[in-house]
């Protein structure tokens, strides 16, 4: 299975300031299914639905190109 990523938004957020949705996203930014999901656990399902394995964040300002910043969902 191909890997997306659970990304967090708003992209780019200062600190503090809350995550108001998650989306799903290749590795070059595109969206997977066009959908902003209320919670890390709705995007997680629906990108297993959809066939992928998804990788959530481990650090606030993420890059898809730095595999430190990512870890398998559970």
């Amino acid at each position: 299975m191909p890997n997306v990523y659970v990304e967090p938004q708003p992209t780019g957020r200062p600190e503090g300031s809350p995550i108001t949705h998650y989306k799903l996203e290749y590795a070059h930014g595109a969206s997977v299914d066009g959908v902003s999901h209320q919670t890390q656990a709705d995007a997680i399902s629906a990108a297993k639905k959809l066939g992928y394995d998804p990788l959530i964040a481990r650090v606030r300002h993420t890059s898809k190109g730095n595999r430190d910043h990512w870890r398998a969902a559970p």
